[in-house]
């Protein structure tokens, strides 16, 4: 029976993990602080070690340096941690570890990873297995995103097909790689398909796969089999693709192209969307029915500016993750700019954030970005098309801000109006004169509005 010291400092985990691994006929020795651990790991032999990286005495990877320093790791450990980072992933690595564990735990992933630890004891000695960042699961300790992580949590549990709206740029792709790393198919083919290179002449063949004489060419559904099939921005399939895929998930099987004999489908379907997906099918872009086959379950990803708190950490998550895959420089932001881009809009949201950071690497030689190399890189490009809440109106001077946001305001208000300005003038609180003229200095039309209401 294989030996198992658990180190954490919480006594819900703790206990969780030890009543888990038990049942599966491991044997369980529990370890509430670092003290306590050395205490076990010089007093037992342990066939695996599961190391908290936070811990209130002495933190998970000044043990496990110790341990690796001083000739004592005789074991695997994996190493767990509710904040994990490239860097805590690389450090980690380093200095032993096999593998790394993100909270909260997924008990499945929990389990492979004990497995294949223990099946792989020999595996440090022959170097250290590299932990891909990739892995980790979408950055962000705000209430926000804890929710959103734990929704992902629930539905990776499930077989049944995804929905995952959001804006672009907001790491939907991110959360379909998290939810199918949490599934019961982690270890089967992962296949994403971009909606847009699927045409009326290609998109069968693409998908179904084709046979002949000369052997099968397996489609996109035939790859992912037993896996998980990423359809990429639904908003960009045609009629013809979108009649296709909803014939397949209806009948839940598909034929090759020139074969005869049906292929069940063995793959969970996620999709991603944009979060206006509504007035598509309003509009009639989006087939209503097809919507609702993939929409068993949904998952939408916020806009960044919706949890602006984990800025900070995005920006230090992709300062350690572009240092470590495509060996930039290492810099660190400065707490003026920190605190300028967490009020920063972001349009293009996460992927314009790790862009930004990109640019920051590869063209500043100082050790600390600035608040003024944050702004000079930051585009100055008025977006007046633009809803307010993706206008940066910390980049104008406060005249141009003040006439951006009233003019933003008047508009939507005399919308609800009915292009009506008197009942604006009662609504907003302002006297009907002074209305007229503020409406026309700031080039609000509202005798269009009229017009078209």
């Amino acid at each position: 029976m294989s030996q198992v010291l658990v180190v954490d400092d919480e006594a819900d985990i703790r206990a969780l993990i030890s009543e888990i691994l038990s049942e599966e006929g491991y044997g369980v020795t529990v370890a509430a602080n670092a003290t306590e651990a050395r205490a076990a790991h010089d007093a037992s032999r342990f066939d695996l070690v599961l190391l908290d990286i936070w811990m209130p005495d002495t933190d998970g990877i000044t043990l496990l340096r110790e341990w690796s320093e001083g000739g004592d790791l005789s074991c695997p450990v994996v190493v767990m941690s509710g904040h994990g980072t490239v860097d805590t992933a690389v450090e980690a690595t380093r200095l032993g570890a096999f593998d790394f564990v993100e909270k909260p735990l997924s008990l499945a992933k929990l389990l492979r990873t004990v497995e294949g630890a223990l099946d792989s004891a020999g595996a440090q000695a022959q170097g250290s297995r590299k932990m891909l960042p990739s892995l980790l699961p979408p950055v962000g300790r705000s209430a926000l995103m804890q929710a959103l992580r734990e929704k992902a949590q629930q539905h990776a549990r499930h077989d049944a097909t995804v929905l995952i709206s959001g804006e672009p740029g907001t790491g939907r792709g991110a959360f379909a790689r998290y939810l199918h790393a949490l599934s019961s198919r982690a270890e089967e083919p992962l296949i994403s398909v971009t909606a847009a290179s699927l045409t009326d002449s290609n998109l069968e063949e693409q998908l179904l796969g084709s046979e002949s004489k000369d052997g099968i060419n397996a489609g996109a559904f035939e790859r992912a089999e037993r896996g998980t099939l990423v359809i990429d921005e639904l908003a960009d399939l045609s009629p013809n693709a979108q009649r296709l895929l909803l014939g397949i998930l209806e009948d839940g099987e598909f034929t090759r192209v020139g074969g005869s004999k049906p292929q069940k489908l063995q793959a969970r379907v996620i999709a991603t969307v944009s979060s206006d997906y509504d007035d598509l099918i309003e509009s009639g872009e989006m087939r209503r029915d097809l919507l609702a086959q993939l929409q068993i379950l949904a998952l939408r990803v916020p806009p960044l500016r919706d949890y602006a708190e984990d800025v900070p950490e995005l920006l230090n998550y992709y300062v350690d993750k572009l240092v470590e895959s495509e060996g930039l420089k290492f810099r660190r932001f400065s707490v003026a700019a920190q605190n300028r881009l967490r009020n920063y809009p972001w349009p293009d949201n996460v992927r314009e954030l790790k862009n930004l950071v990109r640019r920051l690497l590869l063209t500043g030689s100082d050790d600390d970005i600035s608040l003024d190399e944050v702004e000079s890189e930051m585009s100055d490009t008025e977006r007046s098309d633009e809803p307010l809440v993706k206008q940066d109106l910390l980049a104008l001077p406060l005249r141009e801000a003040r006439e951006q946001f009233e003019r933003a305001y008047l508009q939507q208000q005399l919308v609800l109006c009915n292009g009506k300005v008197g009942r604006l003038a009662k609504r907003v609180g302002m006297e009907r004169t002074h209305l007229y003229r503020k409406l026309r200095s700031l080039g609000v039309d509202f005798k269009s509005v009229t017009a078209e209401e």
